[in-house]
C-alpha cells in the first residue's frame, strides 16, 4: 500500500536470523500550542517541551523532570521521576511504554474513557500508575520515554528484546538513586504491561515484582494476525500515534513484507518462561488483551502469581478504588516487605457474567486456570435444522451463505443452569464455494428463553461475547503448543483450498466465563467478518472471502462446539454452590 511515509530499512539479528527490518520515521512531538490547533484531533501526540528541572508537581510530590538514563549502548532515554518530598527509602513503580511521560499536560482534564473526569491527574502516563495516589502512600512514580520516543535518543524497537534490555537498564538506574530503597515494581495495563512480560523475561536484579493488567503476549498471534487474518488496523494507529526524534520499528510494513512467524515475530513473542518474580495479572473477558493475559498467568514460572478475571473495559478496573487497594496490599508485600496477608489472596479470583453488566459472580476463588473440575463437552453442529445436541448427528448436511454478506446460526438449549468458564473450541468442516481460501469469525452468544439476545456490557456497550477467528488456508496446527481444548496454529505457510476440498478446521475461541440459566440458549454465530457496532476502538480485519461459506456436518463431517462445563462444587437438595 502506497504512502508517504519516510522509511529506512536496517539488517538486524532476530535469533539466529538476519533480518531486513524497516523502521518510518516517528510523528513530530506536538506542544500543547500545536495541538490545540489541530483541535486534539492527535492527542497522542503531544509531547511536553524539552526542559530539564524540578518542581512541585502536587502539594507533597516533588517531579524531577526530563531526568537522563544511559543505557548500555550509550543511547541517552529521559525519565520523569515523581516522589515524595523529604522521602527516602522508598521503592518506585516504573511505567514503561511509548505513550508520552505526560500525556495529562497537553489538555485541560485528563481524560480517560469510563474514568470519571478528575480520578486520575495530570502527572499519570496513560494506562499507568498515579503519582497522585501513589506518591502519597510512599512510592516514587517513574515515567519513561522509551527508545526514540519523545526526546529520548535512538529508534523505537517495539515490544522487542531491545526494548527489554533498555527496560532491564532503567530498573538498574532506578535502583541506585539516593532515595530508592533498591526495589523496583512494574505497573499499568495494556500497552503498559506487555512491556512488563519482556522486561521481566531479562531478569533484572532489583526488579521485585510486576502488575501487568491486560497485557498481550505474542504480538503475532493476538494482533498483527489474528486468526491468521490481517489486523493491521489497531497496530497502524498505535505506531501512527507515536512521537519522537527518529525512526520507529514499523510493525505494520514488516507484517506485509513477513506474513508468516519468523525470527522478527518471535522476538515481539515473550519469553514467559523466563518470567520468575511475584506477578498479579488482571485479564478482561470482554478485551483484545486477554488470551495474552491468561498466557502471561500461565506460563511464567514465578512461584507467586495471581489472577483476577473481570467484565468491565480495563480502564475503570484499573482506577477503581477497590482494586487501587488490593493492588496496594501485593505493592506494600513486595515492595516495602510488610507482612499483610496478601499470600492468602486466592491464586485466581473470577467474574463469571450472566447479561448486560450484571454478573453471577464477583471475584470467585479459584485455585488454576483453566479449572481443574472443567468438563469438556461437545456440543454437535446440525446443518439441517440450525441446531446443535449432545450426541454425534448421523446424517450429513450443509448450509451456505455467502461469504461477505452472509451468516449462520446454530442453537441448542439448556435443560438446566450451565456454566461455561474456560477456552471453547469450534471443529468444523468447511468448504469454499468459489475461491481458495474463506476467513471463520464465530462468536458465542447468550439468548433468553425467547431467542433474544442477552449481551454483556462494557463501558456501557454491548459485547458481542466469546470470539475466536481463523483464516482456511491457516489452519495448520503448532503440534506442540496445541492442547485437546485449545488449538494454537503454526502460521508457517498457506493451504489453499482446492474446488470441491472440504477440510477440517479447529478454532481457538479466546477464554470466557458465563452462566446459562435453565430455558436460556447457547447461540453459535459464524460468518466471514466481526459484527461490531460503534466501537471506539480500531478493530479490522482484512478478510479474503470470495463466493460461498459451506459448513458441513454430521456423518463423516463431526463439526461441534466444545464448552468447558463446571460442575456445582456442592448440591444439596435444591441448594447449588458453585
Amino acid at each position: 500500500m502506497a504512502d508517504s511515509m519516510e522509511r529506512i530499512t536496517k539488517k538486524m539479528k532476530f535469533g539466529d536470523e538476519e533480518i531486513e527490518a524497516i523502521y518510518r520515521r516517528a510523528r513530530k512531538p506536538l506542544n500543547k500550542q500545536e495541538l490545540e490547533a489541530l483541535n486534539g484531533a492527535v492527542t497522542f501526540a503531544f509531547c511536553p517541551d524539552f526542559q530539564p528541572r524540578s518542581y512541585i508537581a502536587e502539594d507533597g510530590i516533588l517531579c524531577e523532570q526530563d531526568v537522563a538514563v544511559k543505557l548500555r549502548d550509550g543511547t541517552t532515554i529521559y525519565v520523569d521521576v515523581f516522589r515524595p518530598v523529604d522521602q527516602t527509602n522508598i521503592p518506585a513503580l516504573v511505567s514503561w511504554s511509548f505513550f508520552g511521560k505526560r500525556p495529562g499536560d497537553g489538555q485541560d482534564e485528563w481524560k480517560i474513557m469510563g474514568v470519571p473526569p478528575g480520578t486520575v491527574s495530570n502527572m499519570a502516563k496513560f494506562e499507568s500508575p498515579d503519582p497522585a495516589y501513589w506518591c502519597r502512600n510512599g512510592y516514587a512514580v517513574v515515567n519513561a520515554d522509551l527508545r526514540g520516543t519523545g526526546h529520548s535518543e535512538g529508534d523505537l524497537q517495539m515490544f522487542g528484546s531491545q526494548d527489554a534490555q533498555d527496560g532491564y537498564d532503567c530498573i538498574e538506574w532506578i535502583a541506585t538513586q539516593h532515595w530508592c530503597n533498591g526495589k523496583v515494581g512494574m505497573g499499568g495495563n495494556s500497552g503498559v504491561a506487555m512491556t512488563q512480560w519482556r522486561i521481566a523475561s531479562e531478569q533484572p536484579p532489583h526488579l521485585a515484582c510486576i502488575a501487568p493488567w491486560e497485557g498481550t503476549a505474542d504480538l503475532y498471534r493476538e494482533s498483527a494476525f489474528d486468526g491468521g487474518i490481517p489486523a493491521f488496523a489497531f497496530m497502524e494507529g498505535v505506531v501512527g500515534f507515536t512521537v519522537g526524534e527518529n525512526y520507529i520499528d514499523d510493525m505494520c510494513a514488516m507484517a506485509r513484507k513477513y506474513p508468516y512467524i519468523n525470527g522478527y515475530w518471535e522476538d515481539k513473542i515473550a519469553k514467559l518462561e523466563k518470567v520468575r518474580v511475584p506477578a498479579y495479572v488482571t485479564a478482561s473477558w470482554s478485551h483484545f488483551h486477554l488470551r495474552g493475559a491468561i498466557d502471561g498467568f500461565r506460563k511464567i514460572r514465578s512461584p507467586k502469581k495471581w489472577l483476577r478475571a473481570h467484565r468491565e473495559f480495563e480502564w475503570p478496573d484499573a482506577y477503581c478504588s477497590k482494586y487501587l487497594e488490593d493492588l496496594k496490599r501485593f505493592y506494600d508485600r513486595y515492595l516495602k516487605d510488610i507482612r499483610n496477608g496478601w499470600e492468602l489472596t486466592p491464586k485466581v479470583r473470577l467474574e463469571v457474567m450472566d447479561a448486560y453488566d450484571f454478573d453471577f459472580q464477583t471475584d470467585r476463588a479459584e485455585r488454576e486456570f483453566p479449572l481443574a473440575r472443567t468438563q469438556y463437552r461437545k456440543l454437535y453442529l446440525n446443518a439441517a435444522n440450525a441446531s446443535m445436541q449432545t450426541e454425534p448427528v448421523q446424517v450429513s448436511s450443509k448450509v451456505s451463505y455467502d461469504g461477505n454478506t452472509g451468516e449462520t446460526v446454530f442453537d441448542i438449549t439448556f435443560e438446566e443452569d450451565t456454566e461455561l468458564t474456560g477456552w471453547m473450541k469450534l471443529h468444523t468442516w468447511v468448504e469454499a464455494d468459489g475461491h481458495d481460501d474463506l476467513d471463520l469469525f464465530v462468536t458465542v452468544k447468550k439468548l433468553d428463553a425467547q431467542g433474544n439476545f442477552l449481551p454483556t456490557s462494557v463501558l456501557g456497550e454491548e459485547h458481542p461475547g466469546a470470539w475466536g477467528k481463523l483464516r482456511a488456508s491457516r489452519r495448520e496446527l503448532d503440534e506442540k503448543q496445541s492442547t485437546d481444548y485449545r488449538p494454537v496454529h503454526a502460521h508457517k505457510r498457506d493451504l489453499k483450498l482446492a474446488p470441491g476440498e472440504i477440510v477440517p478446521m479447529d478454532i481457538e475461541i479466546w477464554p470466557h466465563s458465563r452462566i446459562w440459566h435453565k430455558g436460556q440458549q447457547l447461540r453459535l454465530h459464524i460468518c466471514g467478518r466481526y459484527i461490531r457496532e460503534g466501537w471506539f476502538e480500531r478493530l479490522e480485519w482484512v478478510t479474503d472471502n470470495k463466493g460461498n461459506h459451506v459448513i458441513h456436518t454430521g456423518g463423516q463431517y463431526d463439526s461441534y462446539l466444545q464448552v468447558p462445563v463446571i460442575p456445582p462444587r456442592y448440591i444439596a437438595g435444591d441448594y447449588v454452590y458453585r
